[in-house]
């Protein structure tokens, strides 16, 4: 499959700021990733979409380097990152938001939101932050787990954005979610594109993702199988169904 940059959000060639390559992956003795390969490039937002169980997740968990039984290459900002634990990985500005969220309980919004380092200069301020999520400021002093599910979503990726990460993995951001919800998290993904962030995205919601991303990557049995810039995405309507069973 040619990988090949087609997105609108790039005008001249330019080099990928992630680069995945005959990704393997194991858990235990299963294995899960039978050769994973694609690309984001500088101010992108691509979707890994797929049924249950195709790999979307372990995808992110092997990038962030969760996952220690991996092999192939993943080149982030020209630097091989397979070999690295996941605190180094972090430390290059990798930012993974899990689909679990990671909310402590015995938190308050704002004690959430300030717990995980800088890993690099220019993360947002709390008063952008605020801004992106009003939600999460009308509840900062609240306990973590007192949030609704959309509340706890937000406070999950804005706790990415304090710490300097520029490039992001989100799992399942609207599982579960409520439209009003979803089209507010929608929009902040557009203003973090349009701000210069690079965002990996697993997703289900096919509707959801074709109004956020440049490109998306078809995953099934472990691997990419199709892509499909969001331009073609009515002319592949029928063969996406196919894909995703909808």
């Amino acid at each position: 499959m040619a990988l090949a940059h087609t997105s609108a959000a790039t005008i001249a060639p330019t080099a990928p700021i992630l680069s995945i390559r005959d990704l393997q992956a194991w858990y235990g003795e299963s294995h899960i990733l039978h050769g994973m390969s694609f690309d984001l490039y500088p101010g992108e937002v691509i979707t890994l979409l797929g049924r249950n169980g195709a790999g979307k997740t372990t995808t992110l968990r092997s990038i962030i380097g969760i996952l220690n039984k991996r092999r192939g290459s993943i080149l982030f900002e020209g630097t091989e990152t397979i070999a690295l634990p996941s605190r180094s990985i972090a430390r290059l500005g990798i930012g993974y938001c899990p689909e679990e969220r990671g909310i402590y309980s015995s938190l308050s919004v704002e004690e959430n939101l300030m717990l995980p380092p800088a890993v690099k200069p220019g993360g947002l301020s709390l008063e952008r932050i605020y801004t992106l999520f009003p939600n999460i400021k009308e509840r900062r002093s609240s306990q973590g787990t007192k949030l609704s599910g959309g509340e706890q979503q937000m406070l999950a990726i804005a706790r990415i954005l304090r710490t300097g990460a520029r490039t992001l993995l989100l799992d399942e951001p609207t599982e579960g979610l409520a439209p009003v919800i979803v089209q507010q998290i929608g929009r902040t993904i557009g203003e973090l594109k349009n701000e210069g962030f690079n965002i990996v995205l697993v997703e289900q919601n096919f509707h959801f993702a074709a109004t956020v991303a440049d490109r998306h990557y078809v995953v099934e049995q472990g691997r990419v199988i199709d892509m499909i810039p969001n331009a073609g995405l009515e002319t592949d309507k029928q063969k996406l169904h196919a894909y995703l069973g909808v």
